[in-house]
């Protein structure tokens, strides 16, 4: 059996998975944030239950916010206190084992290859929509991360064919960098046109239930969003050509999201041609503490 931990500002969530990729086993904690020992014995607690529950021999993954540099630091993380910390390190000591640990749009794309929406093809680029742009690869289900920890980062690539007529005003993101991807099609980066827009701060749901009413302005917005999102794909398919795109996230369980959204790629890959499977994660919400656990066995 493999223990997978998915470890977000809020919760850690916990799953044991047995040989078919069944849950046998799941917990859910808050995240603690106040120092680094309340957080790392949070995960150590997170283990022993898991062991206590199910058998002591598990393998443990671990997708985290951020990611360990080449020096074995955490970087990156919006759980403050694990920046800069050896957090690997102090596991694999404390627990006298292996641990496998990378961010979450890897154990997503992880997850979707193995079992998922991505199983049977052997270069599956995974893409989380959702409060940010995150993005994995993975190749005949192993992670490719890079010696910057930082592959399938495509969310801080500026936005490709960018104009302020087409796209509105610029934008610059919180990673310093101007109109990254991520400042237009993720979640709050559709929130953040629909503001510009219409001075209006409506989430996501409320953007599509106008849609849904026929608002023209809306589906105007929302024509220009799908543009982005098949700019920003059709760049993946020109470096990666990957044989599948499995896309996660909020927006992602859009059903218009989808409609002719291959076409659209299409006019932006070189020579106008895709047949480029883009589906919708099987696994939801689950992927990520799911392709935690597969990578937990990976590094057994």
């Amino acid at each position: 059996m493999r223990l997978g931990l998915d470890i977000g500002g809020t919760k850690i969530e916990a799953v044991v998975l047995d040989d078919g990729g069944e849950i046998v086993y799941r917990q859910r904690y808050a995240t603690p944030k106040q120092s680094y020992d309340a957080f790392f014995q949070a995960v150590i607690g997170a283990v022993r239950d898991a062991r206590e529950a199910t058998q002591p021999s598990l393998s443990v993954g671990l997708g985290i916010p951020g990611a360990a540099g080449r020096d074995g630091l955490i970087k990156n993380s919006n759980i403050l206190v694990l920046n800069q910390q050896p957090f690997v390190q102090h596991l694999e000591q404390r627990l006298e084992m292996p641990v496998a640990v990378t961010n979450d749009a890897n154990c997503f794309t992880l997850s979707e290859a193995i079992d998922g929406a991505g199983k049977g093809y052997g270069v599956v680029f995974g893409v989380i929509l959702g409060t940010g742009c995150g993005g994995g690869l993975c190749v005949d289900n192993s992670l490719i991360t890079g010696p910057n920890a930082c592959a399938g980062e495509w969310g801080h690539n500026v936005l490709p064919h960018y104009h302020p007529q087409k796209d509105g005003a610029s934008d610059v993101c919180y990673c310093g960098q101007t109109n990254c991807i991520e400042s237009f099609i993720s979640g709050s980066g559709l929130q953040r046109q629909y503001f510009q827009k219409f001075s209006k701060h409506d989430r996501v749901p409320d953007i599509i239930s106008q849609l849904n009413a026929g608002n023209a302005a809306v589906a105007s917005l929302w024509d220009r969003y799908q543009d982005q999102v098949a700019r920003a794909l059709a760049g993946v398919i020109n470096m990666l050509d990957p044989d599948a795109i499995v896309l996660g996230g909020g927006v992602s369980n859009i059903p218009q999201l989808y409609t002719g959204l291959q076409d659209r790629i299409a006019q932006y890959v070189f020579g106008q041609q895709c047949c480029t499977p883009v589906v919708q994660a099987l696994h939801g919400d689950s992927s990520g503490v799911r392709g935690a656990a597969w990578l937990g066995e990976q590094r057994r």
